[in-house]
């Protein structure tokens, strides 16, 4: 559908798996006598009904639901899983009709049908739950069922972009018989049709899959099954990896855990497979704050910030310094806060400053939550207090709270600068600016932008070759440097370690950073 950029998930292996010694040869068929394969993640998930989550849920929604389109191995754009074809049917992408695979079933043999499919997004807008994806469903109007196979999503704007949305977890198809239309599934059971059943689940500490044998899709299973084991942090999942109690470790690994494990994975029978990530970390400036909302005191707070240094000192190289909102590697990608700035100047910041008119120091509150991106979080943010502080033009005080009513304080406009990260709900420059933008936006703190949402998104989105955009997306960069309301601060990566007789790793990587555990596999020798 899409022509854009093929290296994205370009994965390398850190430690190389130690080979036995002897003619041995790994081959990667599963070894069902040992038991499932056990993955460990601090990534719980807050809900089991797709209609209620646009977080981290994510993860197991992958491996137990199944969509229209997904994402099969290597690839960055979306293909068909439970359809057999999907295509806009018009040259304005308008209409997107989907043809579903022939004789799909859910795990329990009922018939996933057209029906089905128009239930489940119907069910999303019904029931509307907060925080939960109704709002990727913006630029729908209506669905239509015809016979068993086909559905056609009319827009109300062309959307290129909506194949993407329509891969997201977030899009799991549900049996109408076991799902209510306006509310949420309360039993906290799970009726699917993905690789895996939910055999067993117990909240915030393991869910058991097993191989679903109605399973028709893009997807090869390569173990019978695997079991989710819940951290609740990186020292104890890595500690449990190291132990054997757990064969792999995916989200939520410390940088100081990520190190170890680089330096001694091959000496104790581990490896770490390391993966070009899309996450970003940035910091927000209110417009209503009486200094943050200064543009020469957000210009000089970006010539004095020093990416490299909270990259090196504080996540020890597991991240990278990032220059734009749009993360390397995608399509429309520019570096504008470096072109502007360059290197960290107090001297350039300064300057700034004075022909504002601003000679006395800045004082500036930097607010950061304390549970939801890590334990690095907090020595980040004193990192950036020493350097705004270092500059002598700003007095920075820091607070903090827990993301619950961090969120709620966010979207009230309580703090000045705050800082925040984005988990992308599809791997497209798009999902990088318009959650960022509007009356309405991701923030919760409004942000016109007018040509970039009355004029760039919706021209972009006209355009189904995501490569023929790049001028709409550096356009709209060019407004966020320019504007400075956002600092990109780093880019994240991805790592998953596992024991050394575990194969599929760099597979398993999805390019928006979910785990397709039916790619992992215990290796044997023949």
């Amino acid at each position: 559908m899409f022509n854009r950029i093929r290296c994205l998930r370009r994965l390398a292996t850190i430690t190389s798996v130690a080979l036995v010694t002897g003619c041995g040869v790994f081959s990667s068929s599963s070894s069902a006598d040992k038991g499932p394969i056990v993955v460990g993640t601090t990534s719980a998930p807050s809900t089991l009904d797709p209609a209620a989550s646009w977080d981290g849920s994510w993860e197991l929604f992958r491996n137990i639901y199944q969509t229209l389109l997904s994402y099969p191995t290597g690839a960055t754009v979306p293909g068909p899983d439970a359809a057999d074809d999907c295509s806009f049917t018009d040259r304005t992408n308008l209409v997107y009709r989907c043809v579903l695979r022939k004789d799909m079933t859910f795990s329990n043999g009922h018939p996933l049908d057209a029906r089905a499919v128009k239930y489940s997004i119907e069910r999303i807008r019904a029931i509307n739950a907060p925080g939960g994806p109704a709002g990727l469903l913006g630029s729908l109007d209506r669905v239509t069922a015809s016979g068993d196979r086909e559905v056609v999503f009319h827009l109300n704007k062309p959307d290129a972009t909506f194949p993407f949305v329509l891969a997201t977890p977030a899009m799991s198809i549900v049996d109408p018989d076991e799902y209510p239309a306006r509310s949420l599934r309360k039993d906290g059971k799970v009726l699917g049709s993905g690789p895996y059943r939910l055999k067993s689940y117990k909240e915030g500490s393991r869910a058991e899959l097993v191989s679903n044998d109605h399973y028709k899709g893009f997807a090869k299973l390569r173990n019978d099954a695997v079991t989710i084991q819940y951290f609740q942090d990186s020292g104890e999942m890595v500690s449990a990896l190291r132990e054997k109690r757990i064969d792999v470790t995916y989200r939520g690994l410390a940088s100081p855990d990520i190190v170890s494990l680089q330096g001694n994975a091959s000496k104790e029978g581990l490896q770490l497979v390391e993966g070009v990530g899309i996450t970003i970390n940035y910091l927000v400036f209110n417009p209503k704050d009486p200094w943050a909302g200064k543009l020469a005191v957000r210009r000089a707070v970006a010539q004095v910030v020093d990416r490299p240094a909270i990259a090196h000192k504080v996540y020890k190289d597991t991240v990278d310094p990032l220059y734009s909102m749009v993360p390397t590697g995608l399509t429309g990608h520019v570096a504008g806060f470096f072109d502007d700035y360059g290197d960290p100047s107090s001297s350039k910041a300064r300057k700034i400053l004075q022909e504002a008119g601003i000679t006395s120091r800045v004082p500036l509150t930097l607010w950061y939550t304390t549970d939801r991106y890590g334990s690095e979080t907090a020595p980040e943010f004193r990192e950036l207090k020493s350097q705004l502080e270092g500059s002598g033009l700003f007095t920075v005080t820091l607070k903090s709270r827990p993301w619950k009513t961090y969120e709620q304080g966010a979207n009230k406009g309580e703090y000045p600068v705050s800082g925040r990260g984005w988990f992308p709900d599809f791997p497209d420059a798009d999902n990088f600016i318009a959650p960022f933008v509007g009356e309405q936006n991701a923030l919760g703190t409004p942000y016109p932008a007018t040509e970039i949402t009355g004029v760039l998104l919706p021209k972009s989105r006209r355009q189904s070759d995501r490569g023929n955009v790049v001028e709409e997306f550096q356009h709209a960069q060019r407004i966020l440097v320019d504007d400075a309301r956002l600092l990109p601060l780093w880019q994240g990566k991805q790592f998953v370690a596992a024991s050394e007789e575990i194969s599929g790793g760099e597979q398993a990587l999805d390019p928006s950073t979910i785990m397709k555990m039916w790619e992992l596999s215990r290796k044997t020798s023949w």
